[in-house]
C-alpha cells in the first residue's frame, strides 16, 4: 500500500540519517553521571531523532546558526518562526540565504535550505508574529530555542510559557506541562545563552532590571545642537516625520527609511557633520548592534549542547546565564539569577501599589512604562469600570480624558475604590497583571 511504501522509506531515511551521527554514540550509548544516572541506551538515540519537536523562533543571525546545528546535532522534527524578509544587508552571516533569496520570508527560505541538505529532517515555517499563535500550538513543543533580537518578544514568550504550566493539588507546577525556553543573544562580540524552566528556575522577567536601555537623546539638544550623525537621524525620525509624514513609520519599509535617510544627510550636510549613511541610520532607528558570525556561532552552540542535554538527559542543563565576552578574547563566565520575590510573571503574586490621591491616572501609566515594569501601552480596568483601554480607536478616545482625573475624582464618580484592584493588560504580557492599588490619603467621600 501507499502508507506502506511511505513507512518504508521513512525508515531507510531515518536509519540513514542516524547513520551519519555516529559520533553521538560515545554521549548517547554510554552510561554517563553527569546529570545523575543516565544509563545509556539506542532507544535514547530514536527518541531524540523521532519524538523530539523543537521550536525556534528567529531565523536572522543567532537563528540561522542555531536551525544548522539542531540538523547537524539529529533533530529532524523543527518548526521556525520569523516574521521578517531578507535584506542584502543579511548577507553577510545569515549563511543560509543568496542573493536570490532577498525580499523572501526568511522562515520559509532557512527551512527549505535545511530540507534540501537534510532529506530526513522536516522544518515547518511560520512567516508570522509569535503573538499570532494561540496557545495550542506552543503546547505541541518540547523545547523552544529563542533567537530573538528584541526584549518584548522575549517577554511576551516568557509569559506565554509561563501560563502553560498548570499545578497539582500541593501547588506544585505539573512537569509535563513545562516546555523549557532556551534563550539565546548576540550583541557585537557579546553573547550570552540561559535556560528557563517555568516556576522552577528564574524567569525573563526577573532578570529585566539588569537589560540595557536604548539610548535616546534630548530633543532639545537634537533640534538646536546636533553634534554627531546619531544627532541628526533622531531628528529626521522624531520630528519631521511627525511633523511633514504624518503617518506611522514602517522599520521594514526602504522608502520610508530612505526618507529619514535623506533628511538625516540634509542636516548634517548644514551643521557639517559627517558620517551620516544609510546603514548607520537603520541601526539607529532598529537599534541594530553590528553582528559578528563567530559570536552567532558560539551562542548557537551553547543553545542546541543545552537542547541536546534537555532532550536525552545525558547531563545537567545550565542553572545560569552564560556570557561570552568576544572582546577580550575567548572568554566567558556564568552568573546566577535567583527569582525575585514580587516578580509579576514566575511568582504569580498581585503587586501591591500605593498612590496619591492627587496623582493622576496618567502618572500611573507612566509608573508602568518606568524601570520597574516597563510595558509599553497598558490598558487599565477596575472592577467597576474600564479606566483606560490603548485599542480599539473608538475606545481610547472614550476613555482618553479619565488619563487627567486624579484618583480622588475617579472614585468620587463610582469608577473605583480607595482599596482597589487594578487588571492590566499589555501588549508585552500574554496575561493580566494585578495591581493592589491603594490610594494614600482617605477622604470622605
Amino acid at each position: 500500500s501507499t502508507q506502506s511504501t511511505w513507512d518504508q522509506v521513512l525508515t531507510e531515511r531515518m536509519e540513514k540519517h542516524m547513520s551519519k551521527f555516529d559520533d553521538l554514540d560515545y554521549l548517547l550509548l554510554r552510561d554517563s553521571n553527569l546529570g545523575g544516572d543516565y544509563k545509556g541506551s539506542p532507544d535514547v538515540k530514536t527518541g531524540l531523532f523521532t519524538m523530539a519537536k523543537v521550536l525556534l523562533i528567529g531565523a536572522g543571525g543567532l537563528g540561522c546558526e542555531v536551525l544548522k546545528a539542531l540538523a547537524l546535532s539529529g533533530f529532524t522534527d523543527i518548526t521556525v518562526i520569523d516574521m521578517d524578509s531578507i535584506d542584502v544587508t543579511n548577507l553577510n552571516r545569515q549563511f543560509l540565504f543568496r542573493m536570490k533569496d532577498v525580499g523572501k520570508s526568511k522562515a520559509e527560505v532557512a527551512a527549505k535550505f535545511i530540507t534540501d541538505r537534510f532529506k530526513e529532517v522536516k522544518v515547518e515555517w511560520h512567516n508570522k508574529k509569535i503573538q499570532e499563535f494561540p496557545r495550542e500550538f506552543y503546547e505541541q513543543f518540547h523545547i523552544v530555542i529563542g533567537g530573538l533580537d528584541n526584549v518584548e518578544a522575549r517577554r511576551w514568550m516568557n509569559s506565554m510559557l509561563h501560563s502553560m504550566v498548570q499545578f497539582d493539588e500541593s501547588k506544585n507546577p505539573i512537569m509535563s506541562t513545562i516546555r523549557p525556553f532556551i534563550d539565546g543573544g548576540t550583541e557585537g562580540l557579546q553573547g550570552q545563552a540561559r535556560v528557563i524552566y517555568p516556576f522552577i528556575s528564574h524567569c525573563y522577567e526577573c532578570s529585566l532590571a539588569t537589560m540595557n536601555q536604548q539610548k535616546r537623546y534630548n530633543i532639545c539638544t537634537l533640534a538646536d545642537t546636533p553634534r554627531v550623525p546619531e544627532h541628526c537621524i533622531e531628528y529626521a525620525y522624531i520630528k519631521e516625520w511627525n511633523e511633514e509624514v504624518k503617518k506611522k513609520f514602517n522599520k521594514d519599509s526602504k522608502d520610508d527609511m530612505m526618507w529619514v535617510y535623506e533628511r538625516a544627510k540634509k542636516r548634517a550636510d548644514t551643521y557639517k557633520i559627517p558620517g551620516v549613511t544609510y546603514m548607520l541610520t537603520m541601526g539607529v532607528i532598529k537599534n541594530i548592534i553590528p553582528a559578528v558570525a563567530t559570536t552567532n556561532a558560539i551562542i548557537a552552540a551553547t543553545c542546541v549542547n543545552e537542547a541536546m542535554k534537555i532532550g536525552t538527559s545525558l547531563a545537567s542543563h545550565m542553572d545560569n546565564e552564560m556570557l561570552y565576552v568576544g572582546q577580550t578574547g575567548l572568554y566567558g563566565y556564568t552568573y546566577q539569577y535567583t527569582r525575585m520575590d514580587n516578580c509579576i510573571i514566575c511568582q504569580s503574586k498581585p503587586q501591591p501599589i500605593t498612590v496619591k490621591e492627587d496623582m493622576k491616572l496618567s502618572d500611573l501609566i507612566d509608573i508602568l512604562k518606568g524601570p520597574k515594569y516597563q510595558l509599553k501601552n497598558p490598558s487599565l480596568r477596575s472592577d467597576k469600570a474600564t479606566l483606560y483601554m490603548t485599542a480599539p480607536k473608538s475606545l481610547e478616545e472614550d476613555t482618553r480624558p479619565r488619563l487627567g482625573k486624579t484618583f480622588a475624582e475617579l472614585i468620587l464618580e463610582g469608577l473605583m475604590t480607595i482599596n482597589e484592584t487594578i487588571s492590566v493588560t499589555d501588549a508585552i504580557l500574554n496575561t493580566p497583571l494585578l495591581l493592589i492599588t491603594t490610594v494614600a490619603k482617605q477622604l470622605s467621600y
